[in-house]
């Protein structure tokens, strides 16, 4: 069944070209949707067999490589020869990466059948969703660290083309090259690390980078700028702290596109490009330590932006922004296993929490300000229900699966060697904020009075859209008990993919027992604290909300301004950059200089050809004094020489 594995890659690749190449002929939309979404649900079967058949054999026995062809090869005398092969590494992680990537990817791919009912650029969407999901699929079975980068571009090229689907809005447009310029930024990084990779390990497969990384001591100077050059790679793709302000704008985009890339597999590729280096970065404690600290200062920082939003999907594009925050507060504390499980129960309500908010779209006729919604709960009960369930399972509240997760990260954060009490109490922070904000966004639009026009007649969802909200709620309640403490099954699936960068830190962590419990609790009573406040505010105080903005109201701007980074920004980078653009390489060197050039250099021709046409005027007589001239010239010179 291994020699099967690349045909997971290979069905989205088919739906990409045959919807490409024929979608625009095609004028049956269930026709358009059952390619697009069925090329992924064989992946999804495919991954799912070759799962079950990777339980069956000894962990040692479970990871091996399917060799396609070789991609680069250079031959020469010296040590430093490249050769790259288009590969893929089947084992505990990237499976399980793999079955999250089409599981999710097929749920939203149906509901976008739905959703984008209607839209003129139907295959257009559907087209682009299977290329997507074929970069994100090469991304994380890749072998090697070029074909991982083919698949990290892919999924910043996918972004782009569908963050700016609808290409006739101006905002769409601007959102997508945000998207892909910020993206750029951090890919220099990662493409720097990958040559310092190359020039000290003389590789770019995995296997051998890593076996001869493990020769190394920790804190190795060179591993320490890999590792940090990699990581600044992560913080664009996953959008921390600077790199995070594309993500928001992204909403711009189709709410499927929301849910697919920007909330359950695109902004974790950074995640899981650490935890697939993990024997690289446990050779840089530095580094690990910078990444828990801008992890969880990311998560708070997010948070606090997300209390006042009005946006149904910004506020859930902010929490995106501070859930990635935990998950990298878990790989800086060498919380491997936390984080990756965190990764999957994310994609379960955050899939979930994004299309509960395109069937709020969809049901408003394209509103999204929550402050003229309210009361949606009668009209939209399904679509309320599983948005609770997303808004609970996001909140760590038990048995829901975003309990499970957090509270691994919270409890690594505080134990782990590389963890401290600082970062548990951020981590804590943020989950407070996290539980308010969320239910906040379920009162202002589902609870409370109406604040809509009732002429919009708003409605439930088809089942086409339905049915992957109910999919995903029952996977948002039950997802995390694979990961209950002391007999995680995630952890001991993982366990030997981490264990070499574990031994490498020889990390422990604290002895758990009652003082695990005792923290286990307070984090569940902060996070109902603060949603109790949230309805106890919005649904009891409703003026407390409106006094405390007009009380201090220079941070409610600075909050709903999201801190003016966008401003500082456009400030200090984007608009010196235009200038420069415009007065020194446009006006100075393009126009003065180079076009300069070129004119002079046509106007000099041009002069030398005025003189030189007189020659040629076309009058008899004048050629014969030309010609007597240069008789009596050549005679003169011979008699005088």
């Amino acid at each position: 069944m291994i020699s099967y594995a690349t045909l997971i890659v290979v069905f989205p690749l088919i739906g990409f070209i045959f919807l490409g190449i024929f979608g625009s002929r095609m004028k049956n939309e269930k026709l358009i949707g059952l390619i697009g979404s069925g090329t992924i649900g064989f992946s999804f079967l495919l991954a799912i067999t070759l799962f079950v058949q990777m339980l069956g054999v000894e962990p040692e026995q479970r990871k091996q490589s399917v060799e396609l062809f070789i991609w680069l090869s250079t031959f020469t005398d010296s040590a430093s020869s490249l050769s790259v092969t288009v590969a893929y590494q089947i084992d505990q992680l990237s499976i399980l990466m793999t079955l999250i990537v089409t599981g999710v990817g097929l749920f939203i791919h149906i509901y976008s059948i739905g959703y984008m009912h209607g839209d003129a650029g139907f295959w257009r969407f559907f087209s682009y969703l299977n290329l997507f999901i074929f970069a994100m699929l090469n991304l994380v079975l890749a072998d090697n660290f070029l074909l991982m980068f083919l698949g990290w571009e892919g999924v910043g090229l996918c972004s782009y083309l569908l963050i700016g689907f609808w290409y006739e809005k101006k905002f769409t447009g601007d959102a997508a090259k945000k998207a892909f310029v910020v993206n750029r930024i951090g890919d220099f990084g990662f493409i720097l690390g990958m040559l310092l990779i190359f020039a000290t390990f003389g590789s770019l497969n995995f296997s051998t980078v890593f076996n001869s990384a493990s020769l190394l001591s920790v804190g190795n100077t060179t591993a320490l700028w890999i590792t940090m050059l990699l990581f600044v790679g992560a913080m664009g793709k996953s959008a921390q702290i600077p790199l995070y302000v594309w993500l928001p704008d992204a909403m711009a985009g189709p709410t499927p596109v929301s849910a697919l890339i920007h909330a359950a597999t695109m902004v974790t590729a950074g995640v899981y490009m650490v935890a697939r280096c993990s024997i690289l970065f446990a050779l840089a404690p530095v580094t690990m330590e910078f990444i828990a600290v801008v992890g969880a200062v990311t998560a708070v920082f997010a948070a606090t932006i997300g209390l006042v939003q009005n946006d149904i999907k910004k506020v859930l594009a902010y929490s995106t922004i501070s859930q990635l925050g935990y998950m990298f507060l878990a790989m800086g504390v060498a919380a491997f296993s936390a984080g990756i499980f965190h990764l999957m129960t994310h994609a379960f309500f955050k899939a979930l929490l994004f299309l509960g908010s395109g069937a709020v779209i969809h049901a408003m006729h394209d509103e999204q300000d929550i402050q003229k919604m309210g009361g949606l709960k009668e009209y939209l009960p399904v679509t309320y229900k599983t948005f609770v369930i997303g808004a609970i399972a996001i909140s760590g509240i038990p048995p829901f699966a975003g309990f499970f997760s957090k509270d691994e990260i919270l409890w690594k954060a505080f134990s782990s060697e590389q963890g401290s009490w600082i970062l548990w109490l951020l981590g804590i922070f943020g989950a407070a904020m996290t539980a308010f904000y969320m239910f906040r966004l379920v009162i202002l639009t589902f609870e409370g009075e109406i604040r809509f026009d009732r002429h919009l007649h708003p409605h439930e969802a088809p089942k086409t859209m339905t049915i992957p909200l109910i999919i995903l709620a029952v996977l948002s309640i039950v997802g995390g008990f694979v990961g209950i403490p002391h007999a995680s099954l995630i952890e001991n699936w993982l366990e030997p993919v981490f264990s070499p960068a574990q031994y490498k830190l020889l990390s422990g962590e604290h002895a758990g027992g009652l003082l695990e419990y005792i923290l286990m609790i307070l984090s569940v009573c902060i996070a109902a604290s603060g949603i109790y406040l949230a309805r106890w505010i919005y649904l009891q105080r409703v003026e407390l909300a409106e006094s405390l903005m007009k009380k201090y109201p220079r941070v409610y701007r600075m909050l709903l301004n999201k801190y003016y980074v966008d401003e500082l920004y456009d400030a200090a980078i984007v608009d010196p950059t235009v200038k420069i653009s415009n007065d020194v390489l446009w006006k100075a060197m393009d126009i003065s200089m180079i076009d300069g050039l070129v004119n002079g250099s046509a106007k000099l021709i041009s002069g030398i050809s005025q003189v030189l046409r007189k020659i040629q005027t076309g009058v008899a007589q004048s050629y014969a004094v030309v010609f007597i001239g240069g008789i009596l010239f050549v005679i003169t010179w011979l008699l005088l020489r």
